[in-house]
């Protein structure tokens, strides 16, 4: 019996040994006894915005209550933790370094192993296999997974870059705001200096013609000219009634007097309203030109006041934040490596690659023959 096994084990060829059982062999020794345990920490949050439209699934839950998801700072959130300055932030502390380079870990799997390259850009490379930030556009639920040696620094490194992903949303809420309200304050203040500048030029021209409201005044001198006219009327048909029938009345002379003196205010009278340059019809259209940008500006002033306030109210309200649904977990056992897996799908794979090289070795032998 065990000389049938030693002449199988004899006919085994090089090919096996080198697709399988030197394979095998390894990931047993590497998954089995050298591979440094590896515990993932994970943690759920979701951006939320007041005033946004909500999703399906669990944005509508959220929406019923009168919050929905910010998508677009979500993913904003999700670029910063990918990016080279959330690791600078990490490494303020060397929080990350010292994760990674821990005595206990295998010299192979450390960073910076065998001293090939420790700079930062292969520290970051590293980040990003450690570190990932997934995020369901349906739901806008994301998923911060940290991988690390210890469950400790896992749990360590997935908290403190929670707390920097609120942070940048709470950065971009505050430039939000401050944009928010500095904009509608420079447009108040163009309003103010239009308005003002409107103002001067009315009171300027009233000043300098003499004129408060061209129109009003237009009114007035028609109604006193109207009654000089049924005093003109009048005075003339007294006088014809008096020559007519006491030619000789010494009232005459004083009714002609008054008549002249009725004509000659008659003729001041219309004179200021369409006589010359400075009549009240030549001021009127220089008038109604600035009464009306007047008006316009103080419309203008009232519209950006409103704006400002409504932009005040929506700093207030809008108010972008991230909601933790899970909080960073500390993992009670390693997940990876899967030793078990890891060695069985090393053997299938030695099996399949062995399998089609004997067929090769085979074809190639029968085609020399």
């Amino acid at each position: 019996m065990n000389l049938n096994i030693f002449e199988k084990l004899k006919r085994l060829n090089g090919l096996f040994l080198l697709f399988v059982a030197i394979p095998t062999l390894v990931s047993v020794l590497y998954f089995g006894f050298l591979a440094t345990d590896v515990y993932v920490a994970e943690s759920k949050f979701v951006v939320r915005s007041p005033d946004k439209p909500s999703v399906s699934g669990l944005g509508l839950l959220a929406g019923a209550a009168g919050i929905s998801s910010g998508g677009e700072e979500a993913f904003a959130a999700k670029a910063f933790v990918e990016s080279r300055d959330a690791l600078r932030a990490i490494e303020k502390d060397k929080l990350f370094h010292t994760a990674f380079t821990r005595e206990t870990i295998l010299p192979l799997e450390r960073f910076g192993a065998l001293n090939v390259d420790d700079s930062f850009e292969e520290l970051y490379k590293f980040y990003l296999n450690k570190v990932k930030v997934e995020t369901d556009v349906t739901t806008s639920i994301s998923t911060l997974t940290v991988r690390a040696y210890t469950a400790e620094d896992a749990r360590a490194i997935n908290e403190r870059i929670l707390q920097m992903a609120e942070s940048t949303i709470n950065r971009m809420n505050e430039r939000g705001r401050s944009d928010m309200i500095r904009f509608a304050t420079a447009e108040v203040d163009d309003a103010k200096r239009q308005s003002r500048q409107a103002g001067a030029a009315l009171a300027s021209f009233r000043n300098r013609r003499g004129v408060v409201d061209p129109e009003i005044q237009a009114t007035a001198k028609l109604e006193m000219i109207s009654k000089l006219q049924d005093q003109l009327i009048s005075a003339r048909s007294q006088l014809n009634q008096l020559r007519q029938f006491t030619p000789q009345n010494p009232q005459i002379p004083v009714i002609e007097n008054r008549i002249r003196t009725l004509n000659s205010e008659i003729a001041d009278q219309t004179g200021t309203l369409t006589g010359n340059n400075k009549s009240l019809a030549a001021n009127s259209a220089e008038y109604q030109r600035l009464f009306v940008e007047n008006e316009i500006t103080d419309k203008q002033l009232g519209v950006a006041l409103a704006s400002l306030q409504e932009a005040r109210n929506d700093a207030r309200r809008q108010q972008v934040y991230v909601q933790r649904i899970a909080q960073p977990n500390l993992p009670d056992s390693p997940i990876e490596p899967r030793r078990l897996r890891n060695i069985l799908a090393t053997l299938a794979l030695g099996l399949l690659l062995w399998g089609i090289a004997s067929m090769l070795m085979a074809g190639v032998k029968e085609h020399a023959h």
